[in-house]
């Protein structure tokens, strides 16, 4: 969020309805909320893809990864191999988007470290979908703060 203009925000809140490209949808049927106490695992979106070089759309990723998730859904307590349902064993939440402000790019930084620091003070594992490459750089930062050196797992399509 702009930390530097509480008016703007409230007005980005008002416009986009505080959640930027989500919707209704949330990751595998979980709870959608922002109460996030006594979560192991939050799942975040963050759509933003204005540092792409080529094609746009990663700002779509969260909403995209969701809606194909809740197909998913039905599958979650037969698909796993070793035995257990990770969703009955793990409380798991969609705290729904970060919510950027694309009128001031040169915020983001600031606003995806704060929404991390944010998530992974609950002491949950934080998961994030989507946003182009540059988003992986706060989230580091975020995560690094918190736990020390950290190594990076990224999938990209």
């Amino acid at each position: 969020m702009n930390q530097q203009n509480p008016k703007r925000q409230r007005f980005i809140e008002h416009v986009q309805g505080g959640n930027t490209f989500a919707g209704e949808l949330s990751f595998l049927r979980r709870k959608y909320t922002q109460d996030i106490d006594g979560a192991d695992v939050v799942i975040s979106g963050i759509p933003f893809d204005s540092a792409t070089t080529f094609r746009p759309g990663a700002r779509l990723g969260p909403q995209a990864i969701r809606a194909a998730s809740v197909q998913l859904a039905e599958l979650i307590g037969r698909a796993f191999p070793f035995g257990i349902n990770p969703v009955e064993v793990l409380a798991v939440a969609d705290y729904g988007d970060c919510l950027l402000d694309s009128g001031y790019p040169q915020h983001l930084v600031e606003t995806v470290e704060a929404h991390a620091r944010l998530l992974i003070s609950s002491g949950a594992l934080m998961v994030t979908l989507g946003g182009d490459h540059f988003v992986t750089y706060p989230l580091l930062r975020a995560h690094a703060e918190k736990y020390g050196p950290v190594a990076l797992v990224h999938f990209d399509a």
